[in-house]
Formats: C-alpha cells, structure tokens, sequence
C-alpha cells in the first residue's frame, strides 16, 4: 500500500481499499473520523492521504446525504441509524473550492458482537457525466432555437404543427381563436403572430374578459364619453381604437356575458363600434384574435356562447397542446428558464440532477408551461448546488395526487409510477425515519399493505437499531 492508502484500522478494512479502483473509496471509524483514503479519492476532492486522515467526513461537505447535508455531530448522522446509503447523487465539495458532482454510496461495518466498528464509502466522480450533459443541454438551447418561434420553444410534432399555424395566421387577416388550457402559452402565440405580420410595428392590445364586469368590460372595450355613467368624469377611448392598425387580443373570450357577446359581434362584423353614452358609430382597422381556456363549440351546444359569434371568431382556428401532450419539451423548456433565472438571479445553476428531470417528466403539470416556469423559480430558491434536485422541486410535483381507481380512492404518483421493489420499500423506510403510515402515503398504499410487503421481502418490521 503506498501512503496514499495507509490504513489506521483493522486488516480487514485494507482489503477493502483496492488501489486499482477508479472510484473513491474512504473509511471512517465509529466517531465519524476518516481512517483510510485510497488514491481515487485524492484525484476526485484534492485532498492526499496525509490531509484527509484524522478528519471528520464534514471535511468533504455533501450536498446530500440522508436528503440533508452533512451534520455537524456525527451521532446525527444518518448512515449511523440506517446503516446504508445505496447510489445517492451529490456533490461535494472540492479542496480548491467548487461542487464536484458525484454518487455516494455507504456501509455500516459492525463486528460479530454488533458494535459498530466504521463506516466504508464509495465516490464515483460524475464530472464527465456532467460537461456531457452541459453538451447536450446547450445542443438542446441550439435545437430550442431551431425549433422555437419567439419566446414559444418546442421541438415536439404538436409543436410543429403550432408553430406553422402560427405562420401562416401571420401571413392572413383572418380572425384567429387560440384554445388551449390555462398556462399553455395562449398569449405568446397571439404575440408571435402580431410580431411575424405586416402589422408588427403596429400596437397589440391585451384584454382579459375574466377580470372585468360586464359594465366594465363595455367600457374597457368601447370606451365611454364624459357623463356616460356615474364616475365617467370624461371621455375615454376604449381597446379597439387604441389598436388602431394592430391587433386586439381578446384573452377568455368564453367568459363573455350575452350582452358583451352581441356587442361583439357588430364589431367583428362591422369593424365599427359606439362608445359608452354615444350613438356615433366609428370604424376601427385593426386584426382580432381571441382566446379560450374552455371549449367554445361546447359553450354552444350548451346555449352559454353565441353561435353566429363563435363561427366569426373561429375562422382560423389553432389548437394548442398541454405540456402533458409533448413531455419531450420538457427538458428545452426547462433549460431555457434555468437559463432566465440564472440572468435574474446570478446563480450558476447548470440543471437538473436525473431523479428530479424524471419527476418533472412523470408529472401531469395542470398548469402547464406556466407552472413549470414557476416551478423552476421555486427551484431557484431553494437550490445550494449545481443541479436542481428532487427536494429543491415544490411539493406538489414531489408528491402529486390524481384521481384512484374505480373506488375513487387517490393515489400519489409513487403508486402510479413506482414499482415495489425491496430497495424501494427499504429507501423509504428509511427516508420516513420507518413510519409506515409516511411510507404507504408515498406509494399510495395502505400501512397494513406496506406490513405485508414487509413480511414479503423479510424487511424487518422494527427500525434496525
């Protein structure tokens, strides 16, 4: 063994640092004190031997450990109480400063009597694995540019398809209907067909119908003159003459009261309109796109939306897909907004570590892009590191539920998603300190269900002590 690799331990521990490994092994004796440290090692952290013996494993400050990062009293730490830690992605952090990435694994050693005797932990460096995926998420941005239209990115077909809708919206006057659900992107596809039309230099009007009353909204709309209503202490001129050559986007359109509705459609029609309190009719040029979160041919068939209104404003229709329609954007997106937040914020986030892209794979995103830009920023805050990780994400992404089955009981996405497996089932465990109730809750089980599967793969009923 060369000094790289002294041992102050037993022999049996020397056998265990093999000097021809390529990942990091290291020991550490019953008071959480480095003992051996193989030459792997010192490449991965810049810690020799000489350095690195006789110190607390606080000296390499992982990220992660048992979901916290190192304590300060080993007694706290967890590898003490659960004995294990089997391929956990961290970092720590180097002599020269800076994370390395790496996945750490770790066994409690005891002797025959049960005492415990140290700790041997394994570090395979993921540096490589890491300016890999920096390739491939800049290859993603170039291909998000390939595949994007303004600020809308996606490479998917359903995408596609959008993205040439848009274009050739852009190149006609027809009045344009954008359905799709909330957060979807509604508005940036209205703006990007503003920006690629001869009317781009012209303004673009923004009008939600959700927010405003019916009278309100009238006046909002049209405008009003002086003396009109109570309040109306001068004339006021409304959206359509202020989109005067441009565009008017009408932003939930399926919200509109029959009154608005009728009003509405003179002005479609026409492309004339009176003001609050006047009679005077005045012409407008300007293009109207409209858009809804519901599905207005059921307003129709419902009675709640006007038929003649609706085949005005359907004459271009363009359907845009959830996110749960083209998960493959997923990553494009989310790089782009990493992107966003590190010029907003400074930090240097690279990405996302692979257990938490996977959860922001599987998961069903109600509200769509715009919860993943949120999600992102909630990320943002939390983050320490150079990747997101799976507790950096919001609850409601971590531990999502959706409907059960045909006794409509719910389920989290571990049920859905997560086979059970004795490593699993042992990870939880010791992640929900052994509450099985905690356990069942992840796997969408019941704690009798979590017993049995116990008792299946002869997990032992007790906390190990």
């Amino acid at each position: 063994m060369t000094q790289e690799t002294k041992n102050t331990l037993e022999p049996g521990f020397s056998s265990l640092l093999l000097e021809s490994m390529a990942d990091g092994v290291f020991t550490l004796d019953n008071r959480g004190i480095i003992t051996s440290w193989n030459p792997s090692l010192a490449r991965i952290t810049g810690y020799s031997a000489q350095e690195a013996i006789g110190e607390p494993c606080k000296l390499l400050n992982f990220t992660q450990c048992f979901r916290k990062g190192c304590p300060t009293n080993i007694e706290k730490c967890g590898i003490f109480r659960h004995g294990r830690i089997d391929g956990r992605e961290c970092f720590l952090r180097h002599k020269e400063g800076g994370d390395v990435p790496v996945i750490k694994s770790a066994r409690l050693v005891k002797n025959e009597q049960g005492q415990i005797r140290g700790v041997v932990e394994t570090i395979t460096d993921l540096s490589e694995l890491k300016r890999a995926r920096e390739q491939v998420e800049e290859a993603a941005l170039r291909l998000g540019e390939a595949h994007g239209l303004g600020n809308i990115i996606g490479k998917s077909h359903a995408m596609r398809q959008v993205f040439a809708a848009i274009r050739a919206a852009a190149a006609s006057e027809a009045t344009i209907l954008i359905q799709g659900e909330s957060g979807a992107g509604k508005e940036l596809v209205a703006g990007a067909i503003h920006h690629l039309s001869p009317r781009k230099n012209k303004p673009f009007v923004t009008v939600n119908c959700s927010a405003l009353s019916e009278s309100l909204l009238e006046s909002e709309l049209f405008g009003h003159v002086k003396g009109a209503f109570t309040g109306a202490i001068r004339d006021r001129v409304g959206r359509f003459e202020q989109a005067e050559g441009g565009v008017l986007f009408l932003d939930e359109i399926g919200e509109l009261s029959p009154f608005i509705q009728v009003k509405l459609l003179r002005a479609v029609q026409e492309r004339e309109i009176e003001r609050v309190g006047q009679s005077r009719k005045r012409k407008v040029d300007l293009r109207i796109i409209v858009a809804s979160n519901k599905e207005l041919a059921q307003l129709v068939r419902s009675g709640n939306f006007r038929e003649d209104l609706y085949y005005r404003l359907k004459v271009f229709p363009i359907n845009l897909p959830s996110l749960r329609q083209r998960r493959e954007d997923i990553p494009l997106l989310t790089a782009h907004f990493i992107n966003v937040q590190n010029a907003k914020t400074g930090k240097m986030i690279d990405g996302l570590t692979q257990s938490a892209m996977r959860m922001l794979l599987e998961y069903q995103w109600p509200g769509n892009v715009r919860e993943l830009e949120n999600a992102i920023e909630h990320a943002f805050v939390l983050c320490a590191g150079g990747y997101i990780d799976v507790l950096d994400l919001p609850v409601e992404i971590r531990q999502p539920v959706y409907p059960g089955g045909a006794d409509g009981a719910q389920t989290t996405r571990g049920a859905l998603r997560r086979k059970i497996s004795p490593e699993v089932l042992t990870e939880l465990l010791n992640d929900c300190d052994w509450n099985k109730a905690s356990v069942g809750r992840c796997l969408g089980l019941s704690r009798t269900a979590v017993w049995k599967y116990m008792k299946k793969f002869d997990i032992p009923l007790k906390k190990p002590s």
